[in-house]
């Protein structure tokens, strides 16, 4: 059975061109740190590599920093940019309440060991930054923070968020302005340098290139502080050997995914349509989060439809769908073995027995009108039998003494 995969938002399969050039420049063996012929065969590699980046991101080449992926350009832009700015007493990180983890749990980090003040700024019921509530913060602490960061489009939703305005009210006090756009480049046009942002995350492992490589895109005039010391690679704030067939990927599939990506964006969300309708037609009691595409075509990614379905466990729901082929994720994550609800659901209001009832399917470069098809042939009997076994587990679950 070959799997249908839905999975995209975690990873999306590599491009074949991306694999190509992976193995072509895996054959180099010199350290593109290094002087000799070889090392300079290698760098050349690597800074053409950022110069396609650069081009297809709208920043400058100087602007890209190459990192391990995502999690440690978010890392680098939190605490990187707090540590600059907490010498001038700049000690408040201001982040939306659905960031990723890896923006979350950086900013969580600064208020345990460096003394940082942490702002969570609230969403409405669609996920969406609210901007009053936004702009309040920063007239009340402006001169305090040290960095704003609001993703670009959520990873369990996709809602996306409004970064023009976003960037516009923190311009008025000086605060700069982080924003991982890891999400959003498979399908969103992305301009740094139109965008206004003072440093932005991407990876490579979304737009089809390896895993292991990202760019945190930081503008030169931002005090950044090295996190990683060691060899002063990457402007002296990243040090580590370059992954350079990893880099080299991370282009070519970037190159491909932009030069697709307004086709592209169209058919996957006609997909994504698809699944909506059908699982809204054919499963009871499941209700679409985020932005409806139905009134609001361009408030969310086109690649990714989140649903919770009531009355079912999602990490159960998951298994059943993994049982019959179908990868997908639940908009939870899971500790020590005991289901968490989603902190992105959570902060849109949404309780918390429903919001463990949720499942995110995401599409993408390999998507067909099959595995939606597939998907919907499975899904009903899937949410009956998790379901069923919700109802088994609550009649057996001990009574508590306020229960008693």
């Amino acid at each position: 059975m070959t799997p249908t995969y839905l999975d995209h938002a975690a990873t999306t399969p590599m491009r074949r061109a991306a694999i190509e050039a992976y193995a072509e420049a895996a054959t180099l063996a010199g350290n593109a740190s290094s002087q000799h012929a070889q090392g300079r065969r290698a760098r050349r590699v690597v800074e053409e590599s950022r110069e396609q980046i650069a081009a297809l991101l709208g920043s400058r080449p100087s602007e890209i920093i190459f990192t391990s992926g995502g999690t440690e350009a978010d890392n680098l832009a939190i605490k990187g940019v707090f540590l600059a700015q907490a010498q001038r007493g700049r000690k408040r990180v201001v982040i939306s309440a659905v960031e990723h983890h890896a923006v979350l749990d950086p900013a969580r980090w600064l208020q345990v060991h460096e003394g940082g003040e942490v702002t969570i700024s609230p969403v409405d019921a669609a996920g969406r930054l609210d901007l009053d509530e936004f702009a309040a913060t920063l007239r009340a602490s402006s001169e305090r923070t040290a960095v704003v960061s609001v993703m670009w489009a959520n990873n369990e939703t996709g809602t996306i968020q409004p970064i023009p305005a976003v960037v516009d009210l923190a311009s008025r006090y000086g605060v700069p302005v982080h924003s991982d756009a890891v999400q959003a480049i498979g399908t969103q046009p992305v301009d740094f340098g139109a965008s206004g942002l003072s440093a932005m995350t991407v990876g490579a492992h979304k737009v089809g290139g390896p895993v292991g490589v990202g760019a945190l895109v930081a503008r030169r005039d931002l005090p950044l502080t090295e996190l990683t010391s060691g060899g002063g690679q990457e402007r002296s704030v990243r040090s580590g050997t370059l992954d350079v067939a990893g880099v080299r990927a991370f282009a070519v599939a970037l190159e491909e995914t932009v030069r697709e990506r307004a086709a592209e964006a169209e058919r996957v969300a006609a997909l994504r349509d698809r699944l909506i309708a059908g699982v809204r037609e054919q499963v009871s009691g499941a209700q679409l989060r985020g932005v409806d595409p139905a009134t609001d075509p361009t408030g969310r990614l086109a690649s990714i439809a989140n649903f919770t379905f009531a009355g079912c466990e999602g990490d159960s729901l998951l298994f059943s769908l993994d049982s019959r082929g179908i990868c997908a994720s639940t908009g939870s994550a899971c500790q020590a073995g005991v289901p968490q609800a989603s902190h992105v659901l959570l902060a849109m209001g949404i309780d918390e027995d429903t919001a463990r009832g949720a499942l995110r399917f995401s599409l993408g470069h390999t998507s067909t009108e099959q595995d939606v098809d597939e998907l919907l042939a499975v899904l009903p009997e899937a949410v009956a039998r998790a379901r069923s076994a919700g109802l088994t587990t609550r009649a057996n679950k001990p009574l508590t003494a306020v229960e008693s």
